[in-house]
């Protein structure tokens, strides 16, 4: 509160507008501070970036999962709608990758159009995302390899090293945390040679899915998609391609939506890339397109194998391969799901410190974590810090009640990012807007005093180029749609196994549609961009609903945790980084340069007042 005590001298308490002005700072788009980060990677690593970040552990136990629980063969769908409501997140991080190439990802997006208090949240949140889901990624490794060697390093680091502590684990894990600090040095000694290291374990990943495809196709039987009901045991469904119904293939579609988290971690690596602009859009939309073909091929044979109800939920594809008697083909699979985890994890650690070189050179957080290394062109010391947290995270704690805070923190961030989308393509630039003037374009602005609201929001007059009356009505318009999907959630929840309730359900989604009507109506900014995300504002209007949706139906307890790390957040920027912010200290140089001018114009009106008045009386007098 210091800084607005300081804008304000004399005054007791700030104002709500100084309070405003101060939280929704904004970072130039077009920021001409040069990249210590060496521009090294291409489209190529990208791609296997987001890959292998995505396609993990899912690959080798969501089919299964969600097949045997909730859609049966009808999983395939259910990938399906996850891989559509994936890629118009997608689509939207693909705009900003082309529109502002900078490492850190929806935090750096929220900056340029938010401003700096959102942004805090949003890079807050994304650290607890990748600490966690790297956490959670070398847990699963450890006790893979702990399962396959007769879980040996359980039962002594059990008998000799016990945690007796509720919410920790049952033994300090030494394997994952030296995993984790061996990954953390791997990223620290370069980001190319952290990517060629993931872009083998991505490859062997792929080979790996690949085989199973196509050795599985010697085995399917598409009789196992139409099972008559009498053939299925109690308690899993009505037999058929959709034993569990449509909703059953929606719920087995939002489980599903967690596979594709993590191709996100492309545009936090987009000032490390040659050519962001081109690069990031590509690698986000083939990346997402070869996991979804993964998921459809997997789940396509693993379903046609086996009965949908005989599958087995943590290790699907060994499981059918065992049945079978393909020795051979289990190992291979076991193997691929090594190789998977250690992809999964080095896209999950690439990331992290990147978000926090991102805040830090912001002056949001610690100056020392933002550090780039002269040598390896890497923030050193953000790397190896934050692996050494994620480790002693990995080592320490259970975390299996922890991975929903790793989807919170996903999801907002997604929902964030297209409603920056929203706000951008629709914001009003008048340099820009009178260069287009020229163009054939006509500016029809919004007379506030003559206008009626109606018109405005409406637009009736058809006005070309967006205005500040426009770009302010899309910014309400997509708060209040934001608001409403959280209302609109919270009555689907309460009453979709309830078809009574439909109209209402119905009726509560007029005000959505409505209000991304007003939003198609205003003018669209004429930035010109290497990809724009096609059909706005429905698409971003549409991925903000499913993201709240899937907010929504996370636990309490979820909720509960997310509030604690964000009181955590917001206790170190007002103490730390409102008073270091980067821009703050810029606006204190502009200030300070701009009343020196100031006096010196003032100065040298004094002076010639003094010289001209005696000449005039001197010319009086005579």
């Amino acid at each position: 509160m210091d800084e607005f005590l300081d804008n304000f001298d004399g005054m007791p308490f700030p104002s709500v507008t100084s309070i405003y002005q101060v939280l929704t700072r904004k970072k130039p788009i077009e920021d001409s501070s040069e990249s210590k980060l060496a521009k090294v990677l291409s489209a190529f690593d990208l791609t296997a970036l987001g890959i292998g970040s995505t396609l993990g552990v899912g690959v080798y136990v969501l089919a299964g999962e969600v097949s045997k629980q909730y859609a049966g063969p009808a999983v395939v769908v259910s990938f399906l709608i996850a891989a559509i409501a994936s890629i118009f997140a997608g689509l939207c991080y693909a705009e900003f990758g082309a529109r502002v190439p900078k490492a850190g990802s929806a935090y750096i997006y929220s900056y340029v159009t938010i401003g700096e208090f959102i942004a805090f949240i949003i890079g807050w949140n994304l650290i607890l995302e990748y600490a966690i889901g790297s956490a959670s990624v070398v847990k699963g490794l450890s006790t893979y390899l702990d399962s396959l060697c007769g879980y040996a390093m359980r039962d002594f680091l059990g008998a000799h090293l016990p945690i007796n502590v509720d919410g920790l684990g049952d033994y300090p894990d030494i394997f994952a945390f030296g995993v984790t600090l061996l990954f953390s040095w791997a990223i620290a000694f370069g980001a190319k040679e952290s990517t060629r290291v993931n872009n083998v374990f991505t490859m062997l990943n792929l080979g790996v899915v690949l085989f199973v495809i196509v050795a599985g196709l010697f085995k399917v039987s598409t009789t196992n998609w139409s099972l008559p009901k009498e053939k299925v045991p109690e308690g899993y469904g009505e037999g058929g391609f959709m034993p569990y119904g449509v909703s059953g293939i929606i719920k087995g579609a939002a489980v599903c939506f967690y596979g594709f988290i993590g191709f996100d971690c492309i545009a936090t690596a987009g000032e490390e890339a040659k050519n962001p602009k081109k690069s990031i859009p590509f690698a986000v939309i083939t990346s997402l397109a070869m996991i979804f073909l993964a998921y459809f091929g997997v789940s396509t044979v693993l379903t046609m194998m086996l009965p949908y109800y005989e599958q087995d939920e943590s290790a699907p594809l060994p499981h059918v391969f065992r049945i079978y008697g393909w020795v051979a083909a289990e190992y291979i699979v076991s193997i691929g799901a090594m190789f998977g985890l250690c992809a999964s994890l080095m896209g999950a650690m690439f990331p992290l410190p990147r978000i926090v070189f991102a805040m830090a050179n912001d002056g949001l957080l610690f100056k020392f974590m933002g550090e780039i290394s002269p040598k390896y062109k890497t923030p050193f010391n953000g790397t190896l810090l934050t692996g050494f947290l994620t480790g002693v995270l990995a080592a320490i704690f259970n975390l299996s009640q922890l991975v929903n805070m790793m989807s919170i923190g996903t999801l907002l961030a997604y929902s964030m990012v297209a409603s920056c989308v929203l706000i951008l393509r629709y914001e009003c630039d008048e340099r820009r807007d009178l260069k287009q003037l020229g163009n054939g374009r006509t500016l029809n602005d919004y007379n506030e005093t003559n206008c009626a609201l109606w018109r405005q929001l409406f637009n009736t007059s058809n006005s070309m180029v967006p205005t500040k009356a426009s770009s302010r009505i899309v910014t309400v318009m997509t708060t209040l749609y934001s608001v409403w999907c959280v209302l609109f959630s919270q009555v689907v929840t309460i009453y979709e196994e309830d078809f009574i309730h439909k109209l209402l359900i119905a009726v509560s989604a007029v005000p959505l549609v409505l209000m991304l009507y007003i939003i198609a109506r205003q003018p669209v900014s004429g930035s010109q961009l290497s990809f724009k995300v096609p059909f706005v504002p429905w698409l971003p209007g549409i991925s903000i609903l499913i993201n709240i949706y899937l907010m929504v139906k996370l636990d309490q307890l979820t909720w509960m945790r997310f509030g604690i790390w964000i009181v955590i957040g917001l206790a170190i920027f007002f103490s730390y980084g409102i008073r270091n912010s980067r821009l703050r200290q810029q606006d204190a140089r502009s200030s300070v340069v701009t009343l020196h001018e100031s006096s010196e114009l003032s100065s040298l009106n004094d002076d010639k007042y003094c010289t001209e008045t005696p000449l005039m009386c001197v010319q009086n007098s005579s």
